[in-house]
């Protein structure tokens, strides 16, 4: 699933393609009667309401919130649209596989969504009420945020004490954005186990891993996202940051800091690697 790396990238490839062109004609092959699907384009009533607020509206502008993209319209509204596990966006690319949804607009061009699982999540709500909403109300401070500093973090982290802190950096309500391969490199630069009890780890892990998340999260943007799995960039191009993992799908590997195996387990229902040697569990 793309996370706040990929999200960004894709973001910046909105902003730099498509802000300014107007919406002239919606399309997708979308459809489902599940009630989980109430309020997206999924569903055929609210796919008609979701034309008419978004056709002939100009793009403002893209933002990131968490692993949501947001495209700002002119008319107030804003399209949210979550890529969840195969999703991702691609501009003027015809014949492009698996395209389920697209924007056509009036330079004659397309932004496609392509999702070979169909998971995406896509709705338009109010611009005034996005903060507020089902969608993104319970969602913890931005990572990269000047503004979120180590004692914001340790703060956030301590909102769950006794938690598993694989588990913890993954909650979207505790920090935004981070994911399964994020948090397992996160934690391997830190030198903690992705077991440990939050409240058991030494301040100076906890520092470590404030300052490795800012690093890593970064990093993940400078060389264009992750594509281990699905995801590409908006020209339809694989990311590079597969190409530099520490722990994430290294089974078996040797751990480039002691030599360590790297190994894996499962925490929660995630899968999570990590080197057994200088990763130290904390409980």
């Amino acid at each position: 699933m793309p996370e706040l790396p990929e999200v960004q990238t894709t973001v910046n490839g909105l902003n730099a393609t498509v802000r300014g062109k107007k919406i002239v004609d919606v399309w997708t092959d979308y459809k489902s009667t599940h009630k989980m699907h109430r309020g997206s384009v999924k569903e055929a009533k609210f796919y008609k309401e979701f034309c008419q607020k978004v056709t002939g509206q100009k793009i403002i502008k893209a933002e990131r919130r968490a692993k949501n993209i947001l495209i700002h319209l002119s008319g107030g509204h804003t399209i949210l649209v979550h890529m969840k596990m195969t999703g991702h966006f691609v501009y003027d690319r015809p014949e492009y596989p698996h395209v389920r949804f697209s924007l056509k607009l009036d330079n004659g061009k397309t932004l496609a969504l392509s999702d070979m699982r169909r998971f995406a999540k896509i709705t338009v709500i109010d611009t005034k009420n996005l903060d507020t909403s089902l969608h993104l109300g319970n969602i913890g401070p931005e990572p990269l945020e000047t503004s979120f500093t180590y004692p914001k973090f340790k703060e956030r982290l301590l909102t769950k004490p006794k938690g598993k802190i694989k588990t913890v950096l993954m909650d979207p309500s505790v920090v935004a954005g981070i994911g399964n391969i994020y948090s397992d490199e996160i934690l391997w630069r830190a030198c903690v186990h992705p077991v440990s009890t939050v409240n058991k780890i030494p301040e100076k892990n906890l520092k470590l891993m404030f300052t490795a998340m800012k690093e890593t999260l970064n990093k993940g943007i400078d060389f264009g996202g992750d594509s281990m799995s699905d995801y590409r960039n908006i020209k339809g191009e694989r990311g590079d940051f597969q190409n530099h993992h520490e722990a994430y799908r290294r089974t078996n590997q040797k751990c480039s800091r002691d030599k360590g195996i790297i190994k894996r387990l499962v925490v929660g229902s995630r899968s999570a690697h990590f080197c057994p040697v200088h990763q130290k569990l904390f409980q």
